[in-house]
């Protein structure tokens, strides 16, 4: 009898712990094992016999599964999906920027940050540093920009 309380109980500081490194690095996904654990460690406190048999299995199953959706739902909400981080070409026309190196026709040395990111650059007639531009036309990784109006 003293085995199944001590293997009890470890569930329960195992479920307590896996809890506890959850709250220290949310998104670990461990509060799902770490919950299972607790309450399989008290149903072992309480009817030994149960924890010790073939339906021990099974309850971990039916609590795992609703406790899975329930945190994944959970998650959903605290951390909503958000766009994509990367930038494509399309959504680049239309914004403003700054020349940081002169701009000339034909040529993609020249420089222009947009967004805190910086672009080649060509345009159809000479910009120099510092004027304000706006990106008329993206390909790839380079713009051609327009002096802003």
């Amino acid at each position: 009898m003293e085995l199944e309380f001590g293997i009890s109980l470890a569930f329960v500081v195992l479920g307590v712990v896996l809890l506890i490194a959850e709250l220290t690095s949310p998104g670990a996904f461990l509060l799902v094992p770490g919950t299972v654990l607790i309450i399989m460690g008290f149903i072992g406190m309480l009817a030994p016999e149960v924890l010790f048999s073939v339906y021990s299995p099974i309850i971990a199953v039916v609590i795992i599964v609703p406790l899975t959706l329930v945190t994944i739902k959970m998650y959903q909400k605290l951390a909503p999906p958000g766009p994509p981080e990367t930038t494509v070409a399309s959504s680049l026309v239309g914004l403003e920027g700054v020349v940081t190196h002169d701009v000339r026709p034909g040529m993609l040395s020249g420089k222009v940050k947009i967004n805190n990111d910086s672009w080649s650059a060509t345009s159809d007639h000479e910009i120099v540093k510092g004027t304000r531009v706006v990106v008329l036309k993206s390909e790839g990784v380079h713009v051609t920009v327009g002096e802003k109006k």
